[in-house]
């Protein structure tokens, strides 16, 4: 496949990506909309921060090394039985993780009080069950993503969440005391949905005509089992070292995703309630990061990979290649700042009103919107961070990889100081500020191996991070607006003055897109060449 191949196809599943975390965020924003009305907020905290942290730490670990070598030596050239054997020591990696895990959840860590959160350990047991499940369909995964399968992914991901949504709602009405029962039960659903769409998908197309025409490297579902070829190693030792490398590094980079999960966890610096009213304000200031800026990083983080040959200096890429991906870098630096500065701006004056519609008086009072703002804030950091790591990972060497994790290791450990002292003086809030100043050191180090990447060459492609001045006054003008009609509309609550307010926020923020569509021109230019297009094709 063309680098200008790949372009096309890294742009494809961004768009649709970007579609399906659309999909997902408003259905779970509406399923906790909805729980909200019927569950206590200290289950609300079990469920999000203690049980959601046991699932993401053993799928994490046990598949996120496999899934970054694979997808970087998974090309035609590779040998597909040595990649599928290796991706297949996920599960049984899972398998440790999910007994060690499960101990320390339900022996070491301190339980919920049984009459407020019952069925703990039997949860604790289900979930590991559920994030076991997800791991069967890991080498059917890697093998969708390298083959640019972006409507399986689609298809499978969605058919998931509304099983899980649907099975939660109708348990939430018809039986809220089963409590925890009711959402370990809708993530298994999630992750047995997840493994049959693929699994069937598969069935189906290995041995088709369309398998064939597009080169498709394995001919029937058994293929992917396990299984070894004559005179030829199980698995790819370069992709296994590789692996390693990466597995090291996942596991730091676990404790940054998820380190404020974990000091709520382990240190229970915050009661169970104050850790489901943490959890839903994480989840709704990071919607746009989740359902935009992550499918856009996971996207083309294979483009960069494919397009460029890791450990290679500038000079030693193809030129047009390199040309391309500076060019690709520069715009997607753009795209990310001036979205990230939109929701800084706007989430200082609307955090209070979201709040109060999305959960009524148990959000917009006490701390919710204080911590809303702040993490409008903090999506800009996150924005900029996604695609600067995005880079960086795919174009470093092993080598260089091995360094990067005593890196991760420092900031680790300064994070969860960070988090811990800062959580002390500003509750909730200190572990938004922990995240910042986190999120600014990864993004430095990022931005100083850029530097060093491009300085010999001609490509800036660092120049996506200067906007234009008047799209700032423009951004300068809305913050002062829309501030002072939060003062001057909302003061007494009244539903006619929160439209005001709307209206107000809406006039300014069309001004801030009109600005970035006359001032950022090849930004306008790279989303109507390579994400509209695939994006209104596969539509119509």
């Amino acid at each position: 496949m063309g680098s200008e191949d790949v372009l096309r196809s890294a742009s494809a599943l961004a768009s649709y990506n970007v579609l399906l975390q659309v999909m997902f965020r408003f259905l779970t924003f509406f399923l906790n909309a909805f729980t909200l009305r019927f569950v206590s907020k200290e289950l609300i905290g079990v469920v999000n921060v203690r049980l959601m942290l046991l699932y993401s730490t053993l799928v994490f670990l046990s598949r996120e090394a496999f899934r970054r070598a694979c997808l970087s030596g998974g090309g035609a050239e590779s040998n597909w039985r040595q990649n599928i054997n290796l991706l297949w020591l996920t599960f049984p990696l899972g398998c440790l993780w999910g007994v060690l895990l499960v101990c320390v959840w339900a022996f070491v860590l301190q339980a919920p009080d049984p009459q407020a959160v019952p069925n703990y350990l039997p949860a604790v047991c289900l979930f590991c069950w559920a994030a076991l499940q997800e791991l069967l369909a890991e080498p059917l995964w890697v093998l969708a993503q390298t083959h640019m399968l972006v409507q399986l992914k689609v298809v499978a991901e969605s058919s998931a969440m509304v099983a899980k949504c649907i099975v939660t709602v109708v348990m939430v009405m018809s039986a809220p005391e089963w409590g925890l029962y009711i959402f370990a039960a809708s993530q298994c659903v999630y992750s047995g949905f997840l493994v049959l769409c693929y699994v069937v998908y598969f069935t189906r197309f290995l041995g088709s005509a369309e398998a064939e025409k597009k080169g498709f490297p394995l001919q029937s579902i058994t293929e992917t089992l396990p299984g070894r070829t004559q005179g030829e190693s199980v698995i790819n030792w370069k992709l296994a070292r590789l692996t390693w490398s990466f597995f090291k590094q996942s596991f730091l980079k676990q404790i940054l995703t998820e380190g404020e999960r974990y000091v709520m966890t382990f240190l229970n610096v915050l009661n169970f309630g104050d850790q489901g009213v943490y959890d839903i304000i994480n989840n709704l200031g990071s919607m746009v990061a989740r359902f935009l800026f992550l499918p856009i990083e996971e996207s083309f983080y294979v483009f960069f990979a494919k397009v460029l040959e890791r450990g290679r200096t500038v000079h030693q890429q193809k030129r047009e290649e390199v040309a391309m991906a500076a060019d690709v870098l520069e715009c997607l630096l753009k795209l990310v700042l001036v979205i990230g500065l939109i929701i800084a701006v706007f989430g200082q004056a609307y955090s209070h009103l979201a709040l109060d519609i999305y959960g009524g008086e148990l959000l917009s009072s006490g701390t919710g919107p204080s911590l809303l703002r702040c993490y409008s804030a903090y999506v800009l950091l996150l924005a900029v961070n996604g695609i600067t790591e995005c880079f960086t990972f795919a174009a470093m060497s092993k080598e260089e990889v091995d360094r990067y994790n005593f890196v991760m290791l420092g900031l680790s450990v300064c994070f969860l100081l960070l988090s811990y002292w800062l959580t002390g003086l500003f509750g909730g809030v200190g572990f938004i500020l922990a995240n910042c100043c986190n999120m600014a050191l990864r993004i430095t180090h990022s931005l100083v191996y850029m530097r060093h990447y491009f300085q010999l060459s001609e490509y800036t492609p660092l120049a996506g991070l200067r906007p234009h001045p008047a799209l700032l006054a423009s951004l300068a003008a809305s913050y002062a607006l829309t501030t002072v009609s939060e003062s001057v509309f909302c003061c007494d609550g009244g539903w006619l003055l929160w439209l005001v307010h709307v209206a107000v926020g809406g006039v300014c923020l069309l001004g801030v897109i009109a600005t970035a569509f006359v001032t950022e021109t090849r930004l306008v230019e790279f989303i109507k060449s390579q994400l509209l297009p695939r994006y209104s094709k596969k539509l119509t």
